[in-house]
Formats: structure tokens, C-alpha cells, sequence
């Protein structure tokens, strides 16, 4: 057992009333034949489904101080159940339905906790939680979502959400380097960039969408999306005008991928010295 004391959305759903057909016929599928279709269409049942996520939930408890004067309470204390390969790497087991948790012993007394896609990344990219991905019905026919590539959709999910999307819907984009490198700004966003641990590398390519003209950021890093884009936006308001704006991309996003192919990044995370 590890214990993680993270919020799970979702949770007044009955587990009972969790079924997944739409899920478990696309893995079913992608199983069958590994076709860059079925592996999308897997991936798109994936985060519009419901799990069923097995744990242990305990009342802890708890004091704190009001005007003075101890109160004492309760806390709530979640453990959730890991599984555990023989490279001792840990993954959150998750099922898509109580045939699929029935399957793995010990379980018949556990809490069953519902939860999504959203709520699943939250919780392995938490270095707290130290697994490396999760694993639907690990004991049926299964999928391992890796941290990577939880991480890499999640971020795609949080760009397409975000209300002031950076690229426009049925712009008509070109892609170019800037006649003459904004060098205050790169400097500028390479300082920024160095106080921020979660940034790995950023590139720099100019973008036109419908005739108007950005400096096109695309940004490899870990945590929150909209902070990140906020901070970079702050630091390079004093370097734009009239003539030229800023659009931002992750890394993560298949356009963003292909805009930098073979371009070095202007900002790379240093290594750490071992």
C-alpha cells in the first residue's frame, strides 16, 4: 500500500454503475491490431471513461488551533493499492469495471474510488506518489499508460481547453524564422527560464496566422500549463508591439513537434551536476 493523500474527482459515482464497454472494445481492438487508428481511438476512450480505482480510506485524527483554543477533528487519509513489476516500479492499478477489480485478491474490502483521466494524471505526475504510469485491468486484457505519455496527453487535453488558445481554429498559418532574432527577448525568457525547474528546453520560430505575425514559443516542460504560459507571457510583454505578438505551444503537441523539427532550442535545462 502507499498512501496519497490526493483529491479524486469524481467519487460520489456509484462503482457499480461503472461499465467502459466503449473503452474495453477500442483496447480489445488495438490489441488485435496495433494500427495508429485503433491505438487513437483507444487513447480517446481512455480519457472520456470512468475508473474504478481500489484504496483504503481512514479517518486520521487531527487538531488545529482557532482563536486560540485546540480543536481536535479528523482527517482523511487515502491509501491507494500499487501494483509493483519486478523492476520494483510502481503503477496505480485501475479497472473499468468490478468484474476487472475482482480479478485482483485482496479487494473485496477495499474503498472504490471513481475516477477519470484528469484526475488519474494529477496524481502520477505528483512526485509524492512515486509511480511511473498506470495500468488498466492489469489483470484481464491490459494497457500501460506510462508517465511519459500521460503526461504528453494531459497536456494536450489542458492546451485544447485553455479559452485563449494560442492558435486559432481554421487560421491560415505559415511557419519562419524571424528576419533578425529577438535577442533581448531570447535573453530575457533564458533568464526567466533558469528559475523555473520544470522547464526544459524552449524553442523560437516565427508564425503568421491570417496575416498578423507572432514570435512562436514551443515549450518542453513538466507542471502547470497555465502559470507557465502566464510567466513566459509576462516576460516577454515589454519585447512585443502592434506588429508582432506571442503564440505558445507545449512540446507535447504533435504541430509544436513537427514546427521545431531540427531546430535547436534557444534554452535547454542545465544537467545537474552529479
Amino acid at each position: 500500500m502507499s498512501e496519497n493523500n490526493i483529491k479524486v474527482e469524481g467519487s460520489n459515482i456509484p462503482a457499480e454503475d461503472i461499465k467502459n464497454p466503449a473503452l474495453k472494445e477500442a483496447i480489445e481492438a488495438m490489441q488485435a491490431e496495433g494500427s495508429k487508428e485503433n491505438i487513437d481511438k483507444m487513447i480517446s476512450a481512455c480519457v472520456e471513461a470512468r475508473f474504478i480505482l481500489p484504496a483504503l480510506v481512514r479517518q486520521i485524527p487531527s487538531a488545529r488551533t482557532e482563536n486560540g483554543r485546540t480543536v481536535m477533528g479528523n482527517s482523511t487519509q487515502v491509501q491507494f493499492r500499487l501494483l509493483e513489476n519486478k523492476k520494483k516500479e510502481k503503477f496505480f492499478g485501475v479497472f473499468t469495471d468490478i468484474d476487472e477489480l475482482r480479478l485482483w485478491n485482496g479487494t473485496d474490502k477495499a474503498h472504490k474510488v471513481v475516477t477519470d483521466f484528469d484526475s488519474l494524471a494529477q496524481m502520477v505526475m505528483d512526485p509524492k506518489a512515486g509511480v511511473l504510469g498506470f495500468v488498466i485491468n492489469p489483470f484481464g486484457k491490459s494497457v500501460t499508460f506510462p508517465k511519459s505519455m500521460v503526461h504528453s496527453i494531459k497536456q494536450q487535453r489542458d492546451y485544447l481547453k485553455m479559452e485563449k488558445n494560442t492558435l486559432k481554429d481554421g487560421a491560415q498559418i505559415k511557419l519562419g524564422e524571424p528576419k533578425e532574432y529577438p535577442i533581448d527577448l531570447m535573453a530575457a525568457l533564458i533568464n526567466h527560464f533558469s528559475t523555473e525547474p520544470g522547464v526544459n528546453a524552449a524553442f523560437l520560430r516565427m508564425i503568421e496566422q491570417d496575416g498578423k505575425m507572432s514570435y512562436f514559443i514551443v515549450v518542453d516542460f513538466i507542471g502547470d500549463m497555465a502559470a507557465t504560459f502566464d510567466g513566459i507571457s509576462d516576460v516577454a510583454q515589454p519585447f512585443l508591439d502592434d506588429e508582432i505578438e506571442l503564440s505558445m505551444m507545449p512540446f507535447s503537441m504533435e504541430f509544436a513537434r513537427n514546427a521545431v523539427k531540427g531546430i535547436e532550442p534557444f534554452y535547454v535545462k542545465p544537467r545537474e551536476e552529479e
